[in-house]
């Protein structure tokens, strides 16, 4: 579930970016570069703080 629930909000996150680098600033893609270079990383050091986040909130594997 957790998974999921990652790729979910990471997916979000970059549509949303995407949206307000169209409409308000092209800077915004920023914030879709971050949480790329965040699931590469997670990918490799298996370190990721939405899941930390996740964990506190009590939501199962």
């Amino acid at each position: 579930m957790k998974e999921r629930i990652v790729r979910a909000v990471a997916g979000t996150m970059v549509l949303i970016s995407i949206a307000l680098a169209f409409t308000v600033n092209i800077n915004w893609l920023w914030l879709g570069a971050f949480v790329g270079f965040n699931l590469l990383q997670s990918a490799f050091t298996r370190f990721c703080p939405l899941e930390l986040i996740l964990n506190a909130a009590g939501v199962k594997n």
